[in-house]
């Protein structure tokens, strides 16, 4: 849970709990480190934020979906996710049939949390049945990379 001081004041939220503060300069407000202060007793709770629920695209034309699946593969905000979710739909996405699309833009979009998706990939929790399916068994062989091959870095986008 996270605790807000100055609400209203334009300035924009200081996260208590990781010891953020603001400074206002003008209308830009930065933010910097601040050790623990009594400020915090006087500050209001704010509850967590909402991700929007996972609604399914219809009559998406297939070259969209696939336009679509690939920049959400390189934009996870997880360096993990991004290097295994990319590489792997450099390497499958413009092969998958139009159902092995919908189960992995439901796999990438619909789990709220990131980390499950590594988690599932990499064997350290049990996959749902949900998400158990053809297109995740292909990314789980991927992640295992038995051909060994180096994915230091995301594979460009117009391959030449």
């Amino acid at each position: 849970m996270f605790k807000a001081l100055g609400k209203g004041t334009g300035t924009g939220i200081i996260f208590v709990s990781q010891g953020l503060k603001p400074r206002s300069l003008g209308s830009i407000c930065s933010y910097s480190y601040r050790s623990r202060s009594p400020a915090i007793d006087q500050a209001e709770t704010l509850p967590l934020s909402h991700i929007p629920p996972y609604r399914p695209r219809h009559d998406e034309p297939i070259e969209t979906i696939r336009a679509r699946l690939l920049y959400q593969s390189r934009k996870r905000g997880m360096l993990e996710n991004g290097l295994l979710l990319s590489t792997f739909a450099a390497k499958f996405l413009d092969l998958m049939t139009e159902t092995e699309l919908k189960d992995y833009d439901r796999l990438i979009n619909l789990p709220s949390n990131d980390w499950d998706i590594y988690y599932w990939a990499a064997g350290v929790k049990p996959i749902p049945s949900e998400f158990d399916t053809p297109t995740m068994r292909k990314f789980i062989a991927h992640v295992q990379n038995s051909d060994r091959e180096s994915r230091f870095q995301q594979p460009d986008l117009y391959p030449e």
